[in-house]
């Protein structure tokens, strides 16, 4: 009688992560807590409005879910192609119609700022991009009046050489700017995105955690 040939294990499936990096309920989560938060100065002259206090932190879990994708896909847990597919999941639900009345503005404006996050995360993916970031910055400047296309390509750029480990772009910013450019806003979230990785480093999601 012939010896029966055992069967190889079956290979285990992927692990899957059930943590929700971003969905809509979040966004309109952020947007009551804007819409109940106070912009009006409180105790000492140098205290934050609790309202700006907000906005940086409705901004900052934005960067952060997209960044926990990437870091993802560099730990390998996501091909290129579903952390494409999540950040494009987030960047919908981002750049979605803003409110309407008082909150429609200041949506606007962190969704101007976001854009950057998301060309970044994008080209960074493509894997091509210029490395000289003080150059980089020179040529932003200069074109983001005429185009804010190219000086969106031009940020995301730098944002791709933070994500890959750059450090930037604190001494590009001066505070003293009554009215930032477009640019400069880019270049802040650049900055914000930095921080935002180094808060990250050692993420590493384990499947069930939330």
């Amino acid at each position: 009688m012939a010896k029966r040939t055992s069967k190889p294990a079956p290979e285990p499936e992927p692990m899957k992560l059930f943590y929700i990096f971003y969905n809509r309920e979040r966004w309109e989560n952020w947007l009551r807590r804007l819409e109940e938060a106070s912009f009006e100065p409180e105790g000492s002259a140098e205290e934050m409005p609790e309202g700006l206090r907000v906005l940086y932190s409705f901004g900052m879990d934005i960067t952060l879910a997209v960044l926990k994708v990437v870091k993802l896909y560099q730990n390998t847990r996501f091909s290129k192609e579903e952390a494409l597919a999540r950040i494009q999941q987030v960047e919908e639900i981002v750049l979605t119609a803003p409110p309407e009345g008082d909150l429609r503005e200041i949506v606007e404006s962190v969704q101007l700022s976001m854009l950057v996050l998301f060309a970044s995360a994008k080209k960074f993916f493509e894997g091509d991009f210029r490395k000289e970031i003080k150059v980089l910055v020179k040529e932003g400047k200069k074109v983001i009046e005429e185009d804010s296309d190219k000086a969106l390509a031009i940020a995301a750029e730098i944002g791709a050489n933070v994500i890959n480990g750059a450090s930037c772009c604190g001494k590009y910013i001066k505070d003293d700017i009554d009215e930032p450019s477009l640019f400069d806003e880019w270049l802040i979230e650049c900055e914000t995105m930095g921080e935002a990785l180094a808060s990250l480093k050692n993420f590493d999601e384990e499947p069930g955690e939330t």
